[in-house]
């Protein structure tokens, strides 16, 4: 019985703390364009130019 005096303070608190990082999360714009990273993702080889071919047959450019 003694540890819920521990234990329903600590557990507002952390509820407390959790909504106020949420809060800020949502203020500092982090959920602004879920989508938008993903197509990135997707479209940076599409700006790249193709890779030439190696004369060992493999796409890959020779190490510097």
């Amino acid at each position: 019985m003694e540890s819920l005096y521990i234990l329903i303070p600590l557990s507002v608190v952390l509820v407390f703390v959790i909504g106020v990082i949420f809060w800020w999360s949502l203020k500092s714009g982090q959920y602004d364009d879920m989508e938008g990273p993903a197509y990135r993702v997707l479209m940076d080889d599409r700006d790249a130019p193709p890779a030439e071919k190696q004369p060992d047959g493999t796409d890959r450019e020779p190490p510097k």
